[in-house]
């Protein structure tokens, strides 16, 4: 296991954090639990039914001695859930309903996370974005002067750390998106101990080209810089000259960027995951996500093509947020 995860466990040591996954029932996340409770990372909570989950478990020979296992259909606190969501949601759900919701897993398990009962949430290896997604824009919602939710990645290869946003939520974001995602992205990578050094991408360099797609990327370097004057941040720039310190010195040569970024955000969410895939798969990092931020708690989307250590290491991740 990489560097970058020996430190997040270790930060968690001894901190007693709770995560839960509502798809108790995957072999892969299963499997995950087992081994994040058998090194007293955190403390796992499965959702589904309590003995399909621990004769599933004995197949596998996962031992789920310190893992705890919630069925919605028998939750001793479900009225107090209830309540909570019908308030949470203002009008828009009634009692009959809520308890209705509430049997789906994902909206039981966000419950779980903003009744402080878990502190945080991973989920997605049977279910899609959406249905990880809108259970915590409904009720976890974004943090206050947040408009939207993003996903990041960690790309890791060795003792190089960076983060690529937004690779995984929002379609074609608008100027003002761009800089919360800056913004939002360099909070994410200070958690992983990187130093954000932010660059805004696109296919021109510091106005080389004029369209409307760079007229959006740089007025997103201006509306950042405004929200946030102290972090370094620059743009608009080709990956070159984000990345390579002889390009940069050409086409950049009065940046605060000098070829040394380690933040990257993308213009649209298509450049952003073709973007990761290529370097994971060319490049041989290893890509850590999504990871989703801007909420008030964390929740973290699995793919559905997920391994069993895929599910580890974004539980560690979901964690180490809820610690931060």
């Amino acid at each position: 296991m990489s560097d970058l995860f020996t430190g997040l466990k270790e930060k968690l040591s001894g901190q007693n954090l709770r995560i839960v996954f509502p798809e108790g029932l995957d072999e892969r996340v299963l499997t995950a639990a087992g081994r994040l409770a058998a090194d007293g990372v955190l403390t796992p909570i499965l959702v589904g039914n309590i003995e399909e989950i621990q004769s599933k478990a004995s197949g596998l020979g996962v031992a789920l001695d310190s893992v705890e296992i919630y069925d919605p259909n028998s939750f001793a606190m479900m009225d107090e859930l209830v309540a909570s969501f019908v308030e949470r949601r203002k009008g828009k759900a009634t009692e009959e309903q809520a308890r209705k919701i509430l049997l789906d897993e994902n909206y039981f398990g966000t419950m779980l996370v903003h009744t402080n009962r878990a502190d945080g949430l991973v989920s997605g290896a049977a279910h899609s974005t959406a249905d990880t997604v809108r259970p915590a824009l409904q009720i976890i919602k974004t943090k206050e002067g947040v408009r939207k939710t993003s996903g990041v990645f960690i790309m890791v290869r060795d003792d190089e750390k960076y983060v690529f946003a937004d690779c995984a939520i929002n379609i074609a974001p608008d100027s003002q998106d761009l800089a919360e995602i800056a913004i939002e992205s360099a909070k994410t990578a200070r958690m992983f101990d990187i130093d954000p050094r932010v660059a805004m991408l696109s296919f021109s360099t510091k106005g080389s080209a004029v369209s409307p797609e760079t007229d959006k990327v740089s007025t997103a370097v201006a509306v950042a810089k405004e929200r946030e004057p102290q972090l370094v941040l620059d743009g608009e720039f080709q990956f070159d000259a984000a990345f390579v310190p002889s390009v940069a010195e050409k086409k950049a040569p009065d940046s605060v960027i000098k070829g040394d970024a380690n933040v990257f955000v993308f213009p649209s969410l298509e450049a952003g995951n073709i973007g990761y895939k290529i370097a994971q798969r060319l490049g041989n990092f290893d890509a850590v996500g999504p990871i989703l931020q801007g909420l008030n708690r964390p929740v973290n989307d699995l793919s559905r093509g997920c391994s069993e250590e895929d599910v580890y290491k974004l539980a560690i991740i979901t964690a180490a947020q809820a610690l931060a």
